[in-house]
């Protein structure tokens, strides 16, 4: 499973990035998660599994969405207490969710 957060510079998202990564467990399988800045979200979005967008760019759910939803790529915005707070465990956990929903 790949898991794509987008934010705004593709910086902010490190540390939350590295925190899910922590928080995979042997039980989820092999999970690979990045983070890329908005501008690079076309050309790569089709390589992912799961998209999940940094609260400070939900503005660009409109447009995001008819992508994902072209190719079949379930999309969420993170919760911004989580994203704040850095809960990699609840991010990580959302994007399982929204996986196992798509199967």
């Amino acid at each position: 499973m790949k898991i794509l957060l987008v934010c705004a510079a593709g910086m902010s998202t490190s540390l939350l990035v590295e925190k899910m990564k922590k928080a995979i467990k042997p039980e989820h399988g092999e999970i690979i998660i990045n983070a890329l800045p908005t501008d690079q979200f076309e050309e790569s979005v089709k390589d992912y599994d799961v998209v999940l967008l940094a609260p400070q760019v939900r503005h660009k759910r409109g447009d995001f969405e008819k992508i994902t939803k072209e190719l079949g790529i379930p999309m969420e915005v993170i919760n911004p207490a989580d994203y704040g707070m850095v809960r990699g465990e609840k991010v990580l956990n959302l994007a399982l969710k929204l996986y196992k929903e798509k199967q």
